[in-house]
C-alpha cells in the first residue's frame, strides 16, 4: 500500500519549472538482462518530486528536466533500490540512461535497500575484482585525455602509460601487446590510427568517444568469457540511437578532428541509427602534429543501426572503419623528431575496420541468446628509402625497409545467459576467430653485402599468406551464498589450429560484503595467449631456405591472484586496495644463452625481426599493491587519486634476472575537477579540471657506441638488456572551458582549451644511436601542448 501510494503521488507530481531536458532509457534485471516493467524512476532534487514507470520494454522518458546534474532514483518491488547521480542534462541532446537492478536475497514486502551506484562495478556482473566501468562523461572530462579511451585507462590504478605519443595500454607490467580489445563481445585488432601489426596501441585512437555506451575496463583474473590475453581487457559497446528524436553534433579539436554525428529514429519498433564521421584537423589545416613536423592526415567513420524488437528478436548493424597516413621526408624532419631521421624519406599507410550483426533474442524472462558475427581488417605499409652520400654529388637513395601487413579476421560469438534464481545466474558460450595474415617484411638493418653490390642486402624476414583459427568455449556463473557472500566462478577452453594446442583456465573470484561500507573480494585466474603473429611467422634461413621456425610456439601462460578490500569512506568517497601476483611461464626464448624475452616486446612501435628458433621456456613475473581514493561527482566536485607501487622482472635463456621494459616501479595520478554554475538559473556552466601524474622511468637497453659507429647501425649491449632506467616522467595538465544551454531551442554548445604538460616538462622518449650525428643523443617526448575544442549539439 505504501508503494501504491508512493507512485501515485509521483506520477501527480507537478510540472518542473525549467522544461527543456530529457532523460530517458531502460531498467533492467541485472542478472537475468531482462527489462523490469512497472519500475519507479524518480528525479530527485526538484519540489514537487517527478516520476514515471516504465513501460513493457524497461523503458521511461521524463520531459522538461531542468539542465544540468540531475539525480535519479530507481525502485522495483523485491529489487535492490539504485540511485544514479551526475546525469548530464543538457539542451541540446537527450540523456539516456541504462539501469541494472538486483533483485533482493529475500522476499520484501516494499523496496527498504538501497545501493548507490558504483563505477567501481563492472557492467559486466561477473566481473567482480580489478574491473572498472568507465563513461563517456570520463573520456571527454579528464584533462589530458585527447578525447581517447586508452588515455583514459591510464588514470586507473594498475595501468601505466607514460608516453606521450602513443596509447599503449601498460597493465601491472605487462607487455601492452597482452591487451585484449573487444567491441559488442568480439575481439578487434588494435582501433588505432597509425597501428602496426601485432600492436594495440597507436598515436591517435580511431574509437570515437560520442559513440560509446559504459564499458568495462579489466585489468586482472577476467571472467571466463574472456579469453588470449594476459594482461587486460578492455570491453567495449556502442551506445544505440536516440529512439525519439533526430539529433545532431558538431564538433572540433586537435587532436580528434573535425567530427559530425547524426542519429534518430528508425522504423517503428523502436530502432534508430547513430553514425560519427572525423577527420584530422591538422590534415586539413596542413601542419605537423604530436612530435613530429610531418602531417598526420587520418579520419574514421562508425555506425550503428538497430532494428528495433521483432518475432525474431532484436538485430543491430555496427561498424568501425579508419584510415591514416603520414609521409616524414628527410629534407623537412628536425634532427629531434620522434619518429624519423633526417638521411630518410619514410611512407606510412594504415587502415582498420571492422563491420558486424548482432542479434539477440529473450527466450523467455529469464533467459536470452546473444549472437555476433563480424568481420575485421587491420592493415599497415611502412615504406623507407635511405639516402647515402647525402648533400654530395654523390647522393643517392635505395629501398631500405619494406612492411606490407594485413591481418583480416572472421569472428563469431555467441552467449547463452539464464537467471535461475535470485541467488543464481549462469552464462555459456564461445568465440570463434578465423585469422588471416597476409605479410611482406623486407629490411637491408644489420644485414651484411652477401652479393657485394655495395650495399647491405634486402633479407625477406617474412613473406606469408597463413590462416588460424581460434576456438574459445567457456561457462560461467554466479551464486550468491547469502546476502553478503558472492561467488563467480568458471572455466574457459582456448585452442589453436596452428600448435594445436588446447587449455582449460579455471576462474573464480569471492565477493564478502564485512559491512554495509567495508568488502572485500579474491579473485584467481589461469591465462594463456597465443604468440604475436608477427613473431610466429618469422623466417630463418636454414640450410639455403626460409622456414618459419616460431611457428609451432604454444601459448604464453599466466597465474592472477588478487586480493581486494574496498571502503565506503563517506557519501561521495570510495576507497579501494588490491594486491596482486602474477607468475608467467611458457614465454617464448632464444635457445641459446640470450637476455631476449617476448616478455619485452611491444615497448616499440614493432617487433624484432631476428627472434627465430624460439622455445617456450622463458618466465616472468608482475607484483604490486595499487591505491584508489576517489570522490564522485558530488556538489559541482569531483577526484582521483590513484597509485601503483610494483616490481616487473623476467628471465631469458641465461637464466639472468632482469627488469622488463615496463618496470616503471611506481605510477601516482592525481585528478581533480570543479563545475560552477553561470547566471541565477544555473543554465550555463563553465569549468576546470586538472591533472598531474608521476611515474618511475622505464628500462632500456644501452647502445654500444664504438660497435654502433663501426657497423653504422645501432648495437645494443643485450647483455645489459634493461639494465638503465630513464629519469621520472612528470606532467601537469589544465583545462577549462564553458558549457552553454539555449533557454529556447533544443541546442548546446561547449568550448575547452586543455593546456598539456603546462610546465613544458622534458620527458624522455628514447636514447639511441643517431648515425647521422654519429652519436648517442636523447629525444625528449612532447613538451607543451595546447588543444581546443569545440561541440555544437542541437
Amino acid at each position: 500500500m505504501k508503494n501504491l501510494i508512493r507512485v501515485i503521488l509521483i506520477l501527480c507530481a507537478g510540472v518542473l519549472t525549467a522544461q527543456n531536458g530529457v532523460i530517458k532509457g531502460n531498467v533492467f534485471d541485472k542478472q537475468s538482462e531482462i527489462p523490469l516493467m512497472g519500475a519507479t524512476v524518480e528525479l530527485l532534487d526538484v519540489d514537487p518530486p517527478v516520476g514515471v514507470i516504465t513501460d513493457e520494454n524497461g523503458a521511461f522518458r521524463m520531459e522538461n528536466v531542468p539542465v544540468g546534474r540531475q539525480r535519479i532514483r530507481v525502485t522495483y518491488l523485491g529489487f535492490e533500490s539504485i540511485t544514479i547521480p551526475n546525469i548530464v542534462v543538457t539542451a541540446g541532446k537527450d540523456a539516456v540512461v541504462d539501469v541494472n537492478l538486483v533483485e533482493a536475497f529475500g522476499q520484501l514486502d516494499e523496496v527498504v535497500i538501497s545501493s548507490g551506484t558504483n563505477k567501481e562495478r563492472a557492467v559486466n556482473k561477473l566481473a567482480t575484482v580489478s574491473s572498472r566501468q568507465f563513461s563517456v562523461d570520463e573520456v571527454t572530462r579528464f584533462s589530458g585525455g585527447r578525447s581517447d579511451v586508452g588515455r583514459l585507462a591510464a588514470n586507473f590504478a594498475g595501468v601505466s602509460a607514460p608516453d606521450d605519443s602513443r596509447n599503449d595500454i601498460v597493465v601491472r607490467g605487462n607487455s601492452p601487446t597482452g591487451l585484449l580489445w573487444r567491441l559488442e563481445g568480439i575481439p578487434i585488432p588494435s582501433p588505432n590510427h597509425f597501428s602496426t601489426a601485432g600492436t594495440t596501441g597507436g598515436p591517435v585512437s580511431a574509437l570515437n568517444p560520442n559513440m560509446l555506451k559504459n564499458s568495462d575496463f579489466l585489468t586482472s583474473a577476467f571472467p571466463a568469457e574472456y579469453g588470449n590475453a594476459l594482461g587486460g581487457v578492455f570491453d567495449l559497446g556502442f551506445r544505440k540511437g536516440n529512439t525519439d528524436d533526430y539529433e545532431y553534433s558538431l564538433q572540433v579539436g586537435v587532436f580528434s578532428g573535425v567530427e559530425a554525428n547524426v542519429e534518430g529514429p528508425l522504423g517503428n519498433k523502436g530502432g534508430s541509427f547513430l553514425v560519427a564521421g572525423r577527420y584530422s584537423l591538422v590534415g586539413i589545416l596542413g601542419q605537423g602534429a604530436g612530435g613530429t613536423s610531418a602531417t598526420p592526415n587520418y579520419g574514421d567513420l562508425s555506425l550503428n543501426i538497430d532494428f528495433g524488437r521483432g518475432k525474431a528478436g532484436n538485430f543491430s548493424i555496427f561498424g568501425i572503419f579508419g584510415t591514416s597516413n603520414i609521409d616524414f621526408l628527410g629534407d623537412d624532419i628536425d634532427e629531434d623528431d620522434l619518429f624519423a631521421a633526417t638521411d630518410e624519406d619514410t611512407f606510412v599507410d594504415s587502415g582498420f575496420g571492422v563491420i558486424g550483426l548482432k542479434h539477440r533474442i529473450n527466450l523467455n524472462d529469464k533467459s536470452y541468446i546473444k549472437t555476433t558475427l563480424s568481420s575485421s581488417l587491420s592493415t599497415n605499409q611502412f615504406e623507407v628509402n635511405r639516402f647515402f652520400d647525402q648533400d654530395t654529388p654523390q647522393e643517392r637513395s635505395i629501398l631500405f625497409t619494406e612492411a606490407d601487413n594485413t591481418e583480416t579476421r572472421v569472428s563469431i560469438s555467441s552467449l547463452f545467459n539464464t537467471k535461475l534464481n535470485n541467488k543464481s545466474t549462469v552464462r555459456a558460450g564461445f568465440v570463434y576467430e578465423n585469422i588471416g595474415f597476409d605479410t611482406l617484411e623486407r629490411d637491408r638493418n644489420m644485414q651484411s653485402d652477401g652479393d657485394g653490390d655495395g650495399d647491405p642486402d634486402l633479407f625477406t624476414f617474412s613473406d606469408i599468406d597463413e590462416s588460424l583459427g581460434i576456438f574459445q568455449p567457456y561457462i560461467s556463473g554466479q551464486y550468491r551464498l547469502t546476502e553478503k557472500l558472492t561467488l563467480n566462478g568458471g572455466l574457459h577452453g582456448q585452442y589453436s589450429t596452428l600448435s594445436e594446442q588446447f587449455v582449460l583456465e579455471p576462474r573464480a573470484a569471492v565477493n564478502y560484503a564485512i559491512t554495509p561500507k567495508h568488502k572485500i573480494n579474491i579473485g584467481y585466474g589461469l591465462h594463456h595467449q597465443l604468440q604475436p603473429l608477427p613473431i610466429l611467422f618469422l623466417n630463418e634461413a636454414v640450410n639455403g631456405e626460409l622456414v618459419q621456425t616460431n611457428k609451432e610456439l604454444d601459448f604464453t601462460q599466466s597465474n592472477h591472484f588478487v586480493v581486494g578490500y574496498d571502503v565506503r569512506l563517506a557519501k561521495s568517497w570510495r576507497g579501494k586496495l588490491e594486491v596482486y601476483y602474477q607468475s608467467i611461464s611458457n614465454a617464448a626464448i632464444e635457445a641459446f644463452p640470450s637476455s631476449y624475452s617476448s616478455l619485452t616486446e611491444g615497448a616499440d612501435f614493432g617487433f624484432d625481426n631476428d627472434r627465430v628458433s624460439l622455445v617456450n621456456e622463458g618466465t616472468g613475473f608482475n607484483q604490486g599493491v595499487e591505491i584508489t581514493i576517489e570522490k564522485f561527482f558530488d556538489k559541482g566536485f569531483y577526484g582521483l587519486f590513484t597509485s601503483s607501487f610494483f616490481e616487473s622482472k623476467y628471465e631469458g635463456s641465461d637464466g639472468i634476472e632482469r627488469n622488463t621494459p615496463f618496470n616503471n616501479g611506481y605510477v601516482v595520478n592525481v585528478l581533480a575537477g570543479k563545475e560552477f554554475k553561470l547566471g541565477a538559473t544555473g543554465r550555463n556552466t563553465w569549468f576546470v579540471d586538472t591533472k598531474i601524474t608521476t611515474s618511475g622511468g622505464r628500462y632500456f637497453t644501452p647502445a654500444n657506441l664504438e660497435a654502433s659507429q663501426a657497423a653504422g647501425f645501432e648495437v645494443l649491449q643485450e647483455d645489459l638488456a634493461f639494465s638503465e632506467q630513464s629519469d621520472a616522467y612528470f606532467r601537469w595538465d589544465v583545462k577549462f572551458g564553458v558549457k552553454l544551454n539555449s533557454a529556447k531551442k533544443k541546442q548546446s554548445h561547449q568550448f575547452f582549451v586543455d593546456l598539456q604538460n603546462v610546465t613544458n616538462n622534458s620527458n624522455l622518449f628514447q636514447q639511441r644511436y643517431n648515425r647521422v650525428t654519429n652519436r648517442i643523443d636523447e629525444v625528449d617526448q612532447i613538451g607543451f601542448f595546447p588543444d581546443v575544442g569545440y561541440r555544437f549539439q542541437f
